[in-house]
């Protein structure tokens, strides 16, 4: 049997662990759970193995706010890997800032993307081919090119997520551009209004299950369509335009500036 090998950040929350356990009911594939807090992976782990009978589960600790954490999961990183998933997101209500200095919910829900998929590249392209799928929304805009941090703006927490999921969809179309040559497909989806930590911190609550979350980010990880298309954003299971990648200027002008973090983070 060939393996299909897997990575999810936030594997740990509500959305991350439902995509986990429905992509490890396929006994073909071989699971990462990336996660912060061991407590918590762990008890993801044993939850999906119990569930799906599949033992080919593990979880690897990293904080994607920071560069330095990511890239050391990148170099222990043995194999294959088909399948990143960005999911990994916070909502802090007030203005923090990681031990490097980066606002917390612009390294972890933007930078974290960006460096777990310019990271793990040379994976990715051993592995072709293989496919990114970033976890966005359609709760998306008002992103500022020059604070995407928050030192000028009033710091919102609602503002700063919205601004996230907007760069999330224009990094999909930058990274799609780059790594098209390689035969990895990348794209990003609305997961659904889903009832979690973050959508709590928010002020939404949320409506659908984890499951109905995960439909459309495990539709683009197992589905033929999330290899053949790239660069797209899709909405329960269908591809919607984003004004927000067909800004050519604006999407090139972000990855300069995430590119330009390097060591920063």
């Amino acid at each position: 049997m060939n393996t299909t090998t897997a990575l999810i950040t936030g594997a740990s929350g509500a959305i991350g662990k439902a995509i986990a356990r429905q992509l490890a009911q396929d006994l073909s594939y071989q699971i990462i759970l990336a996660a912060r807090n061991e407590k918590k992976a762990e008890q993801a782990l044993q939850e999906i193995i119990q569930a799906t009978g599949n033992s080919n589960v593990r979880y690897e600790l990293v904080d994607v706010s920071r560069r330095a954490s990511v890239k050391a999961l990148v170099d222990r990183w043995k194999g294959p890997l088909h399948v990143l998933i960005n999911n990994a997101a916070a909502a802090p209500r007030r203005r923090l800032e990681t031990p490097e200095g980066i606002e917390m919910q612009f390294a972890t829900n933007v930078l974290g993307y960006f460096w777990m998929t310019q990271l793990f590249s040379d994976i990715l392209k051993a592995s072709a081919p293989a496919r990114v799928v970033n976890v966005a929304s359609y709760w998306a805009g008002g992103l500022a090119l020059d604070d995407l941090e928050f030192k000028r703006r009033r710091y919102n927490n609602d503002s700063a997520y919205r601004q996230s999921k907007q760069a999330n969809r224009m990094l999909t179309v930058a990274f799609a551009r780059r790594l098209k040559p390689f035969d990895i497909a990348v794209n990003a989806c609305h997961p659904g209004d889903v009832n979690s930590t973050l959508s709590n911190d928010l002020g939404f609550g949320g409506s659908q299950s984890p499951d109905a979350g995960a439909k459309t980010p495990v539709w683009l990880a197992k589905n033929l369509i999330g290899q053949q298309q790239s660069a797209k954003y899709f909405e329960r299971l269908q591809a919607v335009r984003c004004r927000f990648g067909e800004d050519t200027e604006a999407v090139e002008a972000l990855y300069r500036i995430c590119e330009r973090y390097g060591e920063k983070g």
